[in-house]
């Protein structure tokens, strides 16, 4: 069926229409670059917060990090709560030497943020040292203001 210059402008305005309204969406559903950058920020702010505190069994700032309903996954699969989480570090039952975070990607929607990251770490468990290499998904929440890790899961990443 030959197609008239009518029939043509007739589907390219409705194309156009089409694009336009899904320009108009993304403008509205995607924060401006400016507030996502900054809450990004502050995400890899409260990550860099958490490694400090782990490396120096900081209980204040284990507690201040995480949130109350914390869910703890270690890569064996063992879960801990937020009490048993810092207790294990504070009590020098999981000690970390020094901790290395590559390949770090965080995502920001809304109050929650994910972090992936790569985590290599030299640790002293039981008193024997060991080289620790896992794969990290963390889950914060903003709670009052402030990121807390609401989440974490490690798997092994073998080197």
């Amino acid at each position: 069926m030959p197609h008239s210059r009518r029939h043509l402008a007739i589907a390219a305005g409705g194309t156009l229409a089409l694009l336009g309204a899904a320009s108009a969406m993304a403008q509205t559903a995607a924060p401006t670059a400016g507030t996502r950058s900054t809450e990004e920020a502050a995400v890899g702010n409260a990550v860099e917060r958490l490694r400090q505190a782990m490396i120096s069994a900081d209980r204040a700032g284990l507690e201040a990090a995480a949130a109350d309903a914390l869910t703890y996954g270690h890569s064996s699969g063992r879960l801990e709560n937020k009490e048993q989480f810092v207790a294990s570090i504070v009590e020098g039952r999981s000690v970390f030497r020094s901790i290395d975070l590559s390949e770090q990607a965080i995502h920001v929607s809304g109050d929650v943020a994910t972090v992936r990251h790569l985590l290599t770490a030299q640790t002293m468990d039981g008193g024997r040292p060991g080289n620790v290499r896992i794969g990290v998904l963390l889950v914060f929440q903003k709670q009052g203001g402030d990121w807390k890790l609401l989440a974490r899961q490690a798997v092994p990443r073998p080197a």
